[in-house]
């Protein structure tokens, strides 16, 4: 074996984990004490590598070459090959779902191709709870830089300058928040990180704390010297426990290294954090909402102003940045505003990481400039649509945003093109659907989320996103009438126009956007009495063709009521009106003689 220091890294996120990562990490170490290699060769726990659907993702470094799908038993095999004899086990390497070659490196695989990562950059690369390893990779550097040589008033400037706006889906000017919570006095100042995560399909905030908890607590602390405060705040949702465990770990060993606390590098600065914990309410993660939450009250939006900057929790100027936002401080203390100007658009600077789920090859965590399209992102990044169906449709924003077509595959993603096209950046979710996908369905499903979260303050959000879903649900089970596609739209727009807190007002953008580009399919389901999809339960009916059947028996032999009848070697039928239409007789029959219409 060639005397260089190798570390394999092995992805220990949430999606990592959750397939037995930490197993594939203890196998690894086993073989590597096994071979007496402990001085050469070191096993790391790192944060998500991004690669959520080909996991236990393991990297051999300096070598950069990445291993999906390592079970435990792979880790001898690993070790003797490829550690031992310089010989890469290709069996176990990524296969490039557009050309079907094997890939080696991180950098040839498509879902790394075109990203920038400043958000993401030691994830997956560093161990998150081992604070010298950050410290290596620059960590805690722009709060020494602050804290030494520049005032709070120069530091708010860049942040300024540099364009940065909030990542969490409004979109405000981050330099601009810090002023103003800057220029309110008081005895007493907050800064609060907002981690509450919400939205189906979304995860980039439990990632970037659970590989690089120390980019957020710096950055907080670079907030707290900015705006005069001395207290931060890490709303986090209870349901992320990997990502609490790593934040408490990097948050004492912070207070350890002198880092957070009292008298900060001996500047006199002083600065502590805690964890406060949400019940997963999707409502909390509009900030006054999530203050009231983090005061014991209950998780209620109020009318602004006066907005946190003002008058936030316990009634102190409290700034309000997500994860991500924060997660983009450091790099631009130490890089300068022009470098992070430089990237994205005019009005978007800089990267924005999302979380790609739904029909896409490649599932998982992306860092793209802002302005990249959402074409590259689907095609070239997220390798494509699964099993070479056709693209359908992407929501962006989660629920609270809108389905974007296929007309909009060359629009580039940033704020403003996304509103104008009828949807929003959001946090950073985005699902991908198919051909086989109905959008009446789809509308349905994000406003019924929408329902169940609505802190039920204002009756426009309370009863009218429930109105709105009971006539979606009308419609999916074929009652509907050509009328009701008018009273869609026009509740539609009531409920976004009279609403107290985005959550309501942007409820409705997954109806408005879906009538807007799949008018079609919504008058099929209340004119034809038809899902052109086939996805809508109450609008499908099962037959068999009986050229394609050969009575097998093996349908009738799976059906749970008994809606199939047919001698032995004869073509068979079903029964529409016992017919529970739960696909059963589909998924058995092997001579494709069952269809639906």
């Amino acid at each position: 074996m060639t005397k260089k220091k190798i570390q394999i890294i092995v992805c220990g996120g949430t999606g990592c984990s959750d397939k037995n990562s930490n197993a594939v990490a203890e196998s690894l170490t086993i073989e590597i004490e096994a071979n007496a290699l402990e001085n050469d060769v070191k096993v790391v726990r790192s944060g998500c590598f991004g690669l959520c659907n080909l996991g236990p993702v393991v990297r051999v470094m300096p070598d950069d070459v990445v291993y999906i799908g390592v079970k435990p038993s792979d880790a001898q095999e690993i070790i003797d090959e490829h550690i031992m004899k310089g010989r890469v086990v290709e069996r176990l390497l990524f296969t490039d779902a557009l050309t079907g070659k094997k890939l080696r490196s991180a950098q040839e695989m498509s879902g790394y191709r075109k990203q920038m990562r400043i958000v993401l950059r030691n994830c997956g690369i560093i161990d998150p709870e081992n604070i010298e390893e950050a410290i290596a990779h620059d960590a805690y550097e722009a709060l020494a830089r602050v804290l030494t040589t520049m005032t709070p008033d120069e530091v708010i400037k860049i942040v300024k300058d540099s364009g940065l706006r909030g990542r969490g889906g409004g979109g405000f000017p981050t330099g601009l928040k810090w002023e103003i919570a800057r220029k309110n006095k008081a005895d007493e100042k907050y800064v609060v990180c907002n981690a509450d995560e919400g939205d189906p399909g979304a995860f980039m905030d439990r990632s970037v704390l659970e590989g690089d908890p120390h980019a957020v607590l710096e950055a907080m602390a670079i907030c707290g010297y900015c705006i005069e405060a001395s207290k931060g705040l890490i709303y986090i949702r209870a349901e992320y426990p990997l990502a609490v465990a790593r934040l408490k770990t990097a948050i004492a060993q912070a207070k350890e290294y002198g880092l957070l606390g009292e008298n900060i590098m001996n500047t006199g600065f002083s600065f502590d954090i805690e964890i406060r914990y949400g019940a997963g309410a999707f409502v909390c993660g509009e900030e006054t909402a999530l203050i009231h939450s983090m005061e014991g009250l209950r998780g209620e939006p109020t009318v602004k102003p006066p907005f946190p900057a003002e008058a936030g929790f316990r009634g102190k100027p409290t700034n309000v940045n997500n994860v991500e936002t924060f997660a983009c401080i450091s790099p631009i203390i130490l890089k300068g505003a022009e470098w992070f100007s430089s990237i994205g658009t005019e009005k978007s600077k800089g990267t924005k990481v999302f979380a790609l789920a739904g029909k896409i090859n490649n599932v998982g965590l992306i860092e793209v400039p802002m302005g990249t399209t959402l074409r590259e992102v689907i095609f070239e990044i997220g390798g494509g649509i699964r099993n070479g169906k056709k693209f359908k449709a992407a929501q962006t924003g989660g629920p609270s945003g809108g389905c974007l077509t296929e007309k909009h595959l060359d629009t580039p993603i940033d704020f403003d093109n996304l509103v104008a096209a009828g949807s929003m950046m959001g946090s950073g979710g985005l699902i991908v659907m198919d051909e086989d996908d109905c959008m009446v369905s789809v509308a349905k499903f994000f406003l019924d989320f929408t329902v169940e979260e609505s802190c039920g303050k204002c009756a426009p959000c309370r009863i009218g996103n429930k109105r709105l879903h009971e006539l979606l649900e009308h419609i999916t089970k074929g009652k509907g009438v050509p009328a009701d596609l008018d009273r869609l739209r026009n509740m539609c727009l009531v409920i976004k126009d009279t609403s107290l807190c985005g959550l309501g007002q942007s409820s409705p953008n997954p109806v408005l956007s879906t009538l807007e580009n799949f008018k079609d399919e919504y008058e099929a389901h209340v004119t034809a009495k038809k899902c052109p999809a086939g996805k809508c339960r109450d609008l499908m009916e099962y037959f068999i063709i009986a050229e394609n059947c050969v009575g097998c028996t093996a349908c009738a032999r799976v059906c749970p009521v008994n809606a199939i009848t047919g001698e032995r070697k004869e073509p068979h039928v079903i029964n529409p009106e016992i017919c529970i239409k739960c696909g059963a007789c589909k998924e058995k029959c092997k001579f494709d003689a069952i269809i639906i219409k």
